[in-house]
């Protein structure tokens, strides 16, 4: 019966996450179109952030509860999904162009902050020999052998607060007429989905948590595989389904722009307010999951740049990746 009640809160805190950052989007959309914000950054910043939420909510509470394995797998996990899957899936169902200012300006950043945090949680533990183990594989990847400590966390912070400064004086340079003939959201509108949206994703955001901790001790699952599939993709659905609908109406900007952003605020903001708020102990499954996830920034980046766009078959393959890292994670 327990069970089921946990099941039971994984899919309404599921369910809240989603329809919480939908809300949140669709407000904070609103008010940025009143200012001409164009729709990139929008992506980047306020699209980023909403469907980012989730991911937020999730591994802060993970962090204040101690469950930081669940805190750094969530994002990992999540910035593979946005990688592989949402833009892979976006390509399969239209190839995807790519803004010269994505690949010049803000892939870069999401490269850079992936290869410091390697280093951060890496080095220290190869450094120091901790990764010899006589165990089993199981045993071996749930080793911990380094730690998100609070100092990266304010590191992380920082860079992620010169980052928007960076990005909300560009928008001011290249504001945009578009959209200026749709029918604008009223002020007090906004802001009700803004606030009902946030209740809903840190409400549910908690639910998540509890539910998918419980069953993973129930099914004898390590919290580090539970944070990369189960929360990892129910997190990054408002992602998924926010850039789906982009790509389908043609705003290929904001799908590009909300994929790499949500990638760039999950490892600066999330894992840096996580990490401030408790250190983050690092395990070699987490590590490989990182150096998977550079791994597949730099094949990414290569179809980006090979015609300027990603393509179907390109999608196709992205996707394939993705199942195969799934498919390693469940059995190590």
């Amino acid at each position: 019966m327990k069970i089921l009640l946990d099941i039971l809160l994984l899919l309404v805190g599921f369910a809240a996450l989603v329809k919480g950052a939908d809300w949140f989007v669709e407000g904070s959309a609103a008010v940025a179109r009143k200012f001409r914000i164009p729709g990139v950054i929008i992506g980047l910043t306020i699209v980023a952030m909403g469907t980012s939420a989730p991911e937020l909510a999730v591994s802060t509470a993970a962090a204040i509860g101690g469950s930081n394995e669940i805190a750094i797998s969530n994002v990992a996990g999540s910035n593979l999904f946005n990688l592989l899957m949402v833009l892979g899936i976006c390509a399969i169902i239209h190839p995807v162009p790519v803004g010269r200012s994505i690949v010049k300006r803000d892939y870069p950043v999401n490269l850079g902050i992936t290869v410091v945090l390697l280093l951060f949680i890496g080095l220290p533990g190869l450094l120091g020999g901790t990764l010899v183990t006589d165990g089993t594989l199981s045993e071996a990847m749930r080793a911990e052998v380094g730690t998100v400590s609070r100092t990266c966390g304010i590191v992380l912070l920082l860079i992620f607060i010169v980052y928007m400064i960076f990005l909300v004086r560009s928008a001011k340079k290249n504001k945009t007429e578009e959209d200026l003939d749709a029918t604008p959201m009223p002020s007090w509108k906004c802001v009700v989905f803004i606030l009902v949206g946030i209740v809903c994703i840190v409400g549910g955001g908690e639910a998540v948590v509890y539910g998918a901790k419980n069953l993973a001790l129930a099914a004898g699952m390590t919290e580090t595989l539970v944070g990369l599939t189960i929360v990892a993709l129910g997190t990054s659905l408002p992602e998924l389904v926010t850039s789906i609908v982009a790509a389908h109406k043609g705003q290929v900007d904001m799908a590009v722009g909300n994929v790499i952003g949500s990638n760039i605020f999950n490892i600066l903001l999330i894992l840096g307010l996580s990490a401030t708020i408790h250190p983050i102990g690092v395990n070699l499954a987490s590590i490989c999951d990182i150096s998977y996830l550079l791994v597949v920034s730099l094949v990414v980046l290569y179809f980006c740049l090979s015609n300027r766009k990603i393509t179907r078959a390109e999608g196709v393959f992205m996707v394939i990746l993705y199942a195969a890292d799934m498919a390693f994670a469940i059995v190590r």
